[in-house]
């Protein structure tokens, strides 16, 4: 990608400094990803079950949190429960930052403005205001107003704070646990979080919302698959205006991104997980469905192109 000496987005949050204070968690045990309900009931279950009790059931619950959606919990998707209590964060630190991570810090910033770009033209073209979202880089674990995130998870959109989280780190682990290399791969990663938040000024997130709540598991999931899948195509459309007005890609970027959707397909990752892939499961689409829309986007580049919840077939 032609991405140095452009503009930077100011829209980044910097907490790399920070650790989130207390165990937050993704809306406790019923509702969203993340271990803090079972955390305020370990105190219970010592009482009850004793100490060898509590451990195994806090080790069998942290592993079905990590391998119930094939690793990696919501890979690449947003966060879409209601806002949680919030938790305290420590102070900011001073961020200790390698010259590769002050790189990629560059490289977020530069993908950050130029989806800001797209997505400004596009709204304008409809008579409305884009409002950008902000992106925070982190460490390890963080503090949301959808709960608390974890590296694990790998990057997410909150809804009820309009903000992106990303660890930094995910990007070797794109490279090197899923053979996703290629600097247009991470770009395809920043376009596909900020795709969530386009769905949520379109109102598309709390439609999906409303409509997982009188529905059975199997159909949730299935309007998961679709907003998931239309992310894709968001982050596709970004990915043509940014082409065709810009000039950012070189010769292979697409390729890149292509593999880079491909890569964290359920099926994929279910099956590097378990050894065998459970479609009924899936949440984010296969990985032939994710290289589809996300090629729908690039070679379309617009909104009407990328309505999943119409499609006949995904």
């Amino acid at each position: 990608m032609r991405w140095k000496g452009r503009r930077q987005s100011s829209n980044i949050e910097d907490r790399r400094g920070q650790s989130p204070g207390g165990f937050g968690g993704l809306g406790g045990l019923s509702g969203g990803r993340g271990g803090g309900g079972l955390l305020r009931l370990l105190p219970v279950l010592f009482r009850v079950l004793g100490f060898k009790g509590t451990i195994v059931v806090a080790l069998l619950f942290g592993a079905y949190l990590y391998f119930s959606d094939g690793g990696l919990g919501g890979l690449l998707g947003g966060m879409t429960g209601a806002p949680v209590e919030s938790t305290q964060t420590a102070p900011q630190g001073e961020v200790k930052s390698t010259p590769q991570e002050d790189e990629l810090k560059a490289f977020v910033a530069v993908v950050l403005a130029d989806t800001e770009e797209t997505w400004h033209t596009l709204f304008s073209e409809q008579g409305t205001t884009y409002k950008e979202p902000r992106l925070v880089l982190y460490r390890g674990a963080v503090n949301s107003a959808c709960g608390r995130g974890q590296a694990a998870m790998g990057p997410f959109y909150c809804p009820a704070d309009q903000k992106v989280y990303l660890d930094l780190s995910f990007f070797d682990d794109l490279k090197r646990r899923h053979d996703a290399p290629g600097d247009f791969a991470q770009a395809y990663v920043v376009a596909h979080e900020v795709g969530h938040h386009v769905q949520t000024l379109l109102g598309i997130s709390e439609k999906v919302r409303e409509a997982k709540r009188s529905v059975d598991e199997a159909q949730a999931n299935q309007l998961s698959v679709k907003q998931e899948l239309q992310a894709d195509c968001f982050a596709g459309i970004w990915g043509h205006h940014a082409n065709r007005s810009r000039q950012l890609l070189e010769k292979g970027d697409i390729d890149e991104g292509l593999n880079a959707a491909s890569a964290i397909g359920d099926d994929r990752l279910q099956k590097q997980a378990r050894g065998y892939a459970m479609p009924e499961t899936f949440t984010h689409g296969s990985s032939a469905q994710r290289v589809r829309w996300f090629k729908i986007g690039l070679e379309k580049g617009t909104l009407s192109a990328c309505n999943t919840f119409a499609a006949n077939n995904l």
